[in-house]
């Protein structure tokens, strides 16, 4: 049995929430691969909206097993919160979210230090959410981390050495005003919660499900754009999310992956500093980001908003090996009379049409514009209902990056879903 995977192609909070809920009916499994809670999917439906962190996004759908793998990051407290708001809403998870052992916990202190390391940046900051995912993952590469399966063993000796070494590291960066006591509490609660959970070896369940002849989709979190290889470093997150990051996050082998569904926007937008190169300064962007409720999921902060970007496109499109296409809140396009895709770059007097090593400066957006469709594209229910210069634009998108689009969505609700 094949894995399929869906990802997110642009600066991440592209849709991947919806989409994953929507698409989850056909699969039996549903997995997260990498990240941490500063990712939030949004999913509306019956009239409900709901935020989700960690937990997969196929936990409403009833009968499906859900795996958070071993490249996720997980925070036992903000899990905690955001199981228990779930549980409140009526959804049973505690037989069917499964926890790999082998991911690695965000301990208190990996907040400090998080923000002790941007307030060491200066006028260089990252723009991190605040979350310790930064410190947490670095503390796994360098062989220091606190796994999800030490929790089942002399775990307050392991907790206590790996707080002792956070500690001495804030003292060097002279950053020791703060107060994790309340957060701490808070934290232990959440993992003495996550022990009712099954924690299990992920890549063996993963495997057998697979033999078994189970269907499953991996499920990514931020963006492309975002990955720590082949983002727009250093301003990205501190994980892999292309495609190859579902095998490395789950311990699947590359011959195992099936389709790649990556997602975009319509438009662009982005979240905390770094390079944007389609960013729009004007009434443009306001209204861009007014009409699409372009605020952060899990922090609330203004999205920076553009055009759609298919030099960036494109080159996600390669590194992820997409072979279909899911393009997001084309309503919110609705009301306007041109829009702008850009299609290659001027860089120090260059045109070029590839994605370069660096657009941190000197990157000009060259455009193609087209006529808006002017119609409102949320009561509509198939695809032979599009307004023509709406399907001008879906057959433009297409040709540019060589990759179907294979369902539209027209507004956020589940049902606001068009397959073509």
């Amino acid at each position: 049995m094949k894995v399929d995977v869906l990802l997110g192609l642009q600066w991440g909070d592209e849709g991947k929430g919806k989409v994953v809920d929507v698409l989850t009916p056909r699969y039996d499994v549903v997995a997260r691969f990498q990240g941490g809670p500063n990712a939030g999917h949004t999913l509306e439906f019956e009239g409900q909206k709901y935020v989700l962190r960690s937990i997969p996004s196929g936990i409403f759908q009833g009968d499906k097993v859900n795996i958070i793998g071993n490249g996720v990051v997980l925070a036992p407290d903000l899990f905690m919160d955001e199981a228990k708001e779930l549980e409140k809403s009526g959804h049973e998870l505690k037989s069917r979210l499964h926890i790999s052992k082998k991911a690695h916990l965000i301990m208190p202190t990996h907040r400090i230090l998080d923000a002790a390391y941007e307030a060491a940046k200066g006028k260089n900051k990252v723009g991190t959410t605040g979350k310790g995912i930064g410190p947490t993952y670095t503390d796994k590469t360098s062989r220091n981390g606190l796994r999800v399966g030490d929790i089942l063993d002399n775990f307050e000796e392991k907790y206590a050495a790996h707080k002792a070494r956070h500690e001495e590291m804030l003292r060097a960066l002279n950053y020791t005003d703060y107060d994790i006591t309340e957060i701490e509490r808070h934290w232990m609660e959440g993992i003495e919660y996550m022990k009712q959970f099954p924690l299990v070896d992920s890549e063996h369940e993963v495997n057998n499900l697979l033999k078994e002849g189970k269907s499953m989709l991996c499920e990514g979190a931020q963006g492309t754009m975002l990955d720590v290889d082949f983002g727009s470093y250093p301003f990205v997150t501190s994980s892999n999310t292309i495609c190859a990051g579902a095998c490395i996050g789950l311990g699947i082998g590359p011959n195992k992956i099936g389709d790649v569904f990556g997602i975009i926007k319509a438009y662009c937008t982005r979240v905390g500093a770094g390079p944007f190169p389609t960013e729009l300064f004007d009434e443009t962007g306001d209204k861009i980001r007014e009409i699409g409720h372009e605020y952060g999921a899990v922090t609330g902060r203004e999205r920076r908003c553009g055009w759609i970007d298919l030099v960036a496109l494109k080159y996600a499109i390669a590194v992820n090996g997409v072979t279909k296409l899911i393009m997001m809140k084309s309503d919110v396009l609705d009301g306007f009379e041109t829009i702008k895709a850009c299609v290659a770059y001027k860089q120090n007097g260059e045109y070029i049409n590839y994605f370069p090593y660096d657009i941190n400066s000197g990157i000009e957006p060259v455009y193609v514009e087209m006529p808006g469709w002017n119609q409102d594209l949320t009561k509509i229910t198939s695809e032979a209902e599009f307004p023509e210069a709406f399907k001008d634009y879906i057959a433009f998108l297409e040709q540019e990056l060589e990759t179907p689009i294979t369902i539209v969505s027209v507004g956020p609700d589940r049902a606001q879903t068009i397959e073509r």
